[in-house]
């Protein structure tokens, strides 16, 4: 009987012990918290405990209680970018406080997607070869989420915050860093970049299952993904792991490198995209900028997938404070899915946030859209968008343009710039109605704009 009640002793002895404090992985030493915002610090504690919060930016100090639950949030101001600081975490039922150590006030971005976002160092890319000796940046940090999946939305993920060096620039995305590393040296503000990325990932993985199973269309393209033991292909599963545990945490917005795997669905695409993109921002309670790369010319299997998919990115572009990246001229072996080339599409997502977010003048940003066609005389006439100055061919001859009349075939054309306009025709077809530039898996065309991007692949039917 006296053992029986001294383990029961014990038992209520470790029930009624006050539970410690604990952070989320992503509040941590060396994090970086968005400037001028009001961001919220959480964890868990006793019921009840009151937790004190003194940030050293402004030497003031915040309290809350402790939920039934065992959870508190408190939400505090930040200042303009700077730092390091320091943020001290007390609870009253704890003799040692949290402290968090060398953080910075600036920007922070997600940087999320596939393969070729995930892509590093140890996938032998040059550009980040290259980097190393040089890439020690206090004011650039990591948070690189691993691979991991949940059924149900977790608050909390397995990783830390670390300062960008030749060692932890080894595993983060390379398109992350490039992009970091150019608003770092354009706007001179501390840079925190959080990785979640998944090679192999089709786009329902990163949206809430309940936005994917309760439309029909989206239901039934997701039917059609392809197990793999490489990477998951359930709905919601990477957004519940590796996405939901950020969303307390306030960022600036988003990067995003990912549409491979869904070219076998690419109808419903721009559809499941927007959705995705709508979902994380009623997550994070924030409409923040999404900036993402159109999927780069590549010999799929099945004719025309690679250009539809292109196809349905460039439609997203018409969702609210969205832009997109085009990457046709740099790609050197459209037999890699991978372009190694992660420098170029780094600086190009950074130029949109750049001006599209952060107000800089004088930044090309924008790829050359189609915008119109107009029929004379046997020649189609294309005018576009973002083309200020004019086009331009890289080369003697304008290549990957094909022109079609009413019997829907399509022949190689000759194509000429005449007064900011494209002008197409072939000897073939007398009567044109439809032109393409690049609609093909594996094109990369030669037009660009006159202020170096290069034009966007296009198709002016619908067939």
């Amino acid at each position: 009987m006296k053992k029986w009640s001294s383990l029961l002793f014990l038992c209520t002895l470790v029930i009624s012990s006050p539970a410690a404090i604990r952070l989320p992985a992503v509040l941590s030493s060396n994090m970086v918290l968005q400037q001028q915002s009001t961001v919220k610090l959480w964890g868990w504690s006793s019921p009840g405990e009151k937790i004190a919060i003194t940030t050293s930016w402004n030497n003031k100090t915040d309290s809350v209680k402790g939920t039934r639950d065992a959870n508190w949030q408190v939400s505090i101001q930040t200042p303009a970018a700077g730092g390091p600081y320091t943020i001290t975490i007390w609870g009253s039922n704890t003799n040692t406080p949290i402290v968090l150590e060398n953080v910075l006030i600036g920007e922070v971005w997600v940087c999320s997607g596939q393969s070729n976002m995930e892509w590093n160092y140890y996938n032998k890319l040059p550009d980040i070869g290259a980097e190393l000796p040089t890439a020690y940046n206090s004011n650039i940090r990591f948070f690189h989420i691993p691979k991991t999946t949940a059924v149900y939305p977790q608050d909390d993920c397995a990783a830390k915050w670390t300062v960008c060096d030749s060692n932890t620039l080894k595993f983060f995305s390379a398109v992350g860093y490039f992009f970091g590393k150019k608003l770092n040296k354009e706007l001179n503000v501390p840079i925190g970049l959080i990785n979640s990325s998944w090679g192999g990932t089709p786009a329902e993985v990163w949206t809430p299952d309940s936005k994917v199973i309760t439309d029909a269309e989206l239901k039934a393209a997701a039917a059609k993904q392809q197990a793999d033991a490489r990477w998951p292909i359930t709905p919601g599963y990477t957004y519940n792991a590796m996405i939901a545990p950020l969303v307390n945490y306030a960022i600036a917005g988003s990067i995003w490198y990912q549409g491979e795997s869904n070219t076998g669905t690419s109808a419903t695409y721009s559809k499941l995209f927007t959705t995705m993109i709508d979902s994380w921002r009623k997550a994070w309670n924030k409409e923040f900028p999404f900036y993402y790369v159109q999927i780069a010319p590549f010999k799929y299997g099945t004719p025309l997938i690679g250009a539809l998919l292109r196809e349905q990115q460039t439609k997203a572009m018409a969702h609210p404070q969205t832009g997109m990246v085009v990457i046709t001229d740099l790609v050197e072996d459209t037999s890699n899915i991978h372009p190694a080339n992660k420098h170029d599409v780094g600086a190009r997502l950074a130029n949109w946030a750049l001006h599209d977010t952060y107000k800089k003048e004088g930044i090309v940003y924008k790829s050359p859209m189609y915008k119109s066609m107009e029929v004379k005389k046997g020649k189609v006439y294309l005018s576009f968008d973002n083309a200020p100055t004019g086009l331009m061919a890289k080369g003697k001859t304008i290549t990957e343009v094909y022109v079609a009349g009413s019997d829907q075939q399509f022949y190689p054309a000759e194509a000429k710039i005449e007064n900011n306009q494209l002008v197409v025709w072939s000897k073939q077809v007398k009567e044109p109605v439809a032109v393409r530039y690049g609609f093909t898996n594996t094109a990369i065309g030669n037009l660009f704009g006159k202020e170096g991007l290069p034009v966007n692949n296009f198709r002016t039917d619908s067939w």
